[in-house]
């Protein structure tokens, strides 16, 4: 049975009260749509932690800073809602622009530091319209946790930074990245790739770990990302945007092998902005 859909903040919060009047807790796994197994897996997550989850399904234009990015995301609701029928969740909250951003909205969430590197330099204003989005929709959804993803790292640091500095009383759950059998990352941006591209792609993670176990057994950072920069152009890839070695938390670049540290990367392939993220 489909879940049923809100599209006002009012329906919403009217259910959720209920819930919580009866001592139920609430999951919100926030998604731009397209779902695939790795959004479901947060979803199945969610049940198994709250007695209500809700998934919302908005495309944030405040965080493209690429309109034709924002016109050609792929926006599949009723495919979507018949895949979360089967985890199942209670409520999706598929609002339209203007309930998010009504008419004379002038307020924007800044999270500083941990969002201004890498995706944060290559995308100006992104995570901006990321943390003003999620800070909503956790407002929205009266939810007591969020559940997110592990592959958008840097977007799960801002969370975390955002719910610390800010006191939100949600519970971010970060969750491990879902990958397909040939170790490419789950992504919305997937089914754009072309079948050639398609069978290229899994060199971006393959190169990831290829350079994390050099690092481990010894080899300088810099040797093994050059190395790892040149396997993902030899196959074919446009171009690599970056390979950077960072804290795990406040993502500024580190030497320190004591610490835990992420090895994050974006690259191009078929005109696809594909994005990945290992421990270190």
């Amino acid at each position: 049975m489909t879940p049923p859909i809100f599209r006002s903040v009012e329906s919403l919060r009217d259910t959720v009260r209920a819930w919580k009047s009866a001592g139920q807790t609430v999951g919100v796994v926030p998604t731009m749509g397209a779902l695939h197994e790795g959004h479901l897996s947060l979803a199945r997550r969610a049940r198994t932690e709250c007695d209500r989850v809700i998934t919302t399904i908005f495309v944030n234009p405040k965080q493209f800073n690429n309109p034709e990015d924002l016109k050609k995301y792929p926006r599949t609701e009723e495919a979507d809602a018949a895949l979360l029928a089967t985890v199942p969740v209670d409520a999706i909250f598929a609002p339209p622009v203007d309930e998010v951003y009504p008419e004379g909205f002038g307020t924007n969430v800044s999270v500083s530091g941990v969002s201004e590197p890498l995706e944060g330099k290559m995308r100006p204003g992104h995570f901006d319209g990321v943390a003003t989005v999620v800070t909503k929709l956790f407002g929205m959804t009266l939810a007591d946790r969020g559940y997110f993803g592990q592959k958008d790292w840097q977007q799960l640091q801002v969370v975390l930074k955002l719910v610390r500095d800010l006191n939100l009383p949600v519970q971010i759950v970060g969750c491990e990245t879902i990958r397909d059998p040939d170790g490419l990352a789950m992504s919305s941006r997937n089914v754009r790739l072309t079948p050639e591209g398609r069978a290229k792609a899994p060199v971006l993670y393959a190169a990831l770990s290829a350079a994390t176990a050099e690092i481990r057994a010894g080899l300088p950072d810099r040797m093994a990302i050059r190395e790892a920069a040149e396997q993902i152009r030899a196959a074919g890839f446009d171009r690599v945007e970056y390979i950077e070695l960072r804290d795990a938390a406040t993502l500024i670049p580190s030497d320190d092998p004591t610490r835990p540290r992420r090895m994050l990367a974006a690259a191009w392939l078929d005109g696809v902005r594909l994005i990945d993220n290992i421990p270190v």
